[in-house]
């Protein structure tokens, strides 16, 4: 709670909230390789081809540059929270 400031509470309603707004991504093109870790790419591919603003994640030094190629942001979960669901 010290890093965010959300209760366990808020951060349950933050992330029904965003499972609310997910939605199921079939990716029907693929840009390999992007990404110094190829594990990483599907998750790339994903956020390309569902047009996502952002991928959320501590592993910020793997998606970048690429993502930034493709217009999706790379945000901490931290950061996210604070940016969209602040009180």
């Amino acid at each position: 709670m010290k890093v965010h400031g959300f209760t366990v509470r808020e951060i349950d309603e933050i992330l029904d909230t965003m499972a609310a707004r997910a939605l199921r991504i079939t990716p029907h093109f693929v840009w390999k390789p992007q990404l110094r870790d190829p594990g990483d790419e599907h998750v790339l591919a994903t956020a390309i081809n569902g047009n996502a603003d952002a991928i959320v994640t501590h592993n910020v030094t793997d998606f970048l540059p690429a993502a930034h190629t493709f217009g999706i942001q790379i945000l901490t979960p931290g950061r996210i929270m604070k940016q969209r669901f602040s009180k």
